[in-house]
C-alpha cells in the first residue's frame, strides 16, 4: 500500500500512515509500515519506528524484499507515490483541505506534483478536513476521477487530559503545514500566546530551543511542540518540553 500525495508537503502522509496500520494489525494482518531513507526525512522515521513496525532502507524494492523476509503480508509506505518502479496494489492520495491543490499549477509554479488528471489512476483519497469548503473540493477531485472514493479525516489530540488548559503556551514546529498544529490546539481551547515555525524538517540546534524555554520561564509560559518535532529534540535532554500526541480518525471507517 502506498500513502501518498500529489501535493507538495504537509498533507498527513506520517500520521494516515499509522492509522491505516493500526487498521490492519486490529484485523489481524501482519504488517510493516515502510519509508525510503533520506537524512532531511529523519523525524518521520523516528515516529514511524516509535508507534508501529518500521523498515527503511534506501531502496524501497530492498524494503519489500526484507518485509518478505520477515513475513509481513503487507507494507504501508509513507510517500513514494511517483515511484514507478513499485506497482502498490493499493494507493492513497492525501490531501488537506485547508492548502488542498493551492493554485493547481505543477512545481515551480505551484505545489502540485503530478496534474490533478493523475487522480485517474488511484485508488482512494484521504482528505483531512479543516474547513467549509470540503464539498466544492470532493466535487473537483470527482470530476477528474468519478469512481475514485474519498475518505474525510480528522486529527484529534490523544494526550490531552495530561495539559492544564488554564496556562499559557508557547508552541513552536518544522513541520509542512504548522496551520495545522494551531488549529487543533486552538480548537481544543489551549492559549497560545506566542508561535514559533521553523522550516519542515527543520534541524534543531540546542541553542534555539534553550532560548525558547527561556522565554518561557521568564514569562511563566509552558511549552508545546509537535510528536515529530519532540523526536528530534530530546537527544538535548532537556526538561519542560511537552508534546501533542495526535491521531488520524477516519469517517466511514468501516467502509475503508
Amino acid at each position: 500500500i502506498c500513502i501518498g500525495n500529489i501535493y507538495l508537503g504537509g498533507t498527513g502522509k506520517t500520521p494516515t500512515t499509522i492509522a491505516i496500520y493500526e487498521l490492519l494489525k486490529k484485523l489481524s494482518f501482519k504488517v510493516s509500515t515502510a519509508k525510503k531513507f533520506y537524512s532531511s526525512q529523519i523525524d518521520e522515521n523516528l515516529l514511524l519506528k516509535n508507534r508501529t513496525k518500521f523498515i527503511t532502507s534506501d531502496n524501497r524494492n530492498k524494503i519489500l524484499l526484507k518485509g518478505i523476509e520477515e513475513g509481513q503480508q503487507i507494507i504501508i509506505f509513507d510517500d513514494g507515490l511517483q515511484d514507478k518502479t513499485i506497482s502498490y496494489d493499493i494507493e492513497f492520495v492525501c490531501f488537506d483541505s485547508e492548502s488542498f491543490i493551492g493554485n493547481g499549477y505543477l512545481i515551480p509554479a505551484g505545489p502540485l506534483r503530478e496534474k490533478l488528471k493523475s487522480l485517474d489512476k488511484y485508488d482512494a483519497v484521504f482528505l483531512k478536513c479543516s474547513n467549509s469548503n470540503v464539498q466544492e473540493q470532493i466535487n473537483l477531485i470527482k470530476r477528474f476521477n468519478k469512481n475514485i472514493k474519498i475518505f474525510e479525516t480528522y486529527f484529534e489530540i490523544a494526550n490531552l487530559n495530561k495539559f492544564n488548559l488554564n496556562d499559557n503556551f508557547i508552541i513552536f514546529s518544522g513541520i509542512g503545514n504548522p496551520l495545522s498544529f494551531k488549529e487543533i490546539l486552538v480548537k481544543n481551547k489551549f492559549k497560545v500566546v506566542n508561535e514559533i515555525i521553523f522550516a519542515d524538517h527543520y534541524i534543531y540546534k540546542r541553542r534555539e530551543i534553550e532560548n525558547i524555554l527561556t522565554s518561557a520561564k521568564k514569562n511563566n509560559f509552558k511549552v508545546i511542540t509537535t510528536e515529530k518535532d519532540f523526536m528530534k529534540i530530546n537527544q538535548f535532554n532537556l526538561n519542560n518540553i511537552d508534546f501533542i500526541q495526535v491521531n488520524l480518525k477516519i469517517k466511514n471507517e468501516r467502509q475503508l
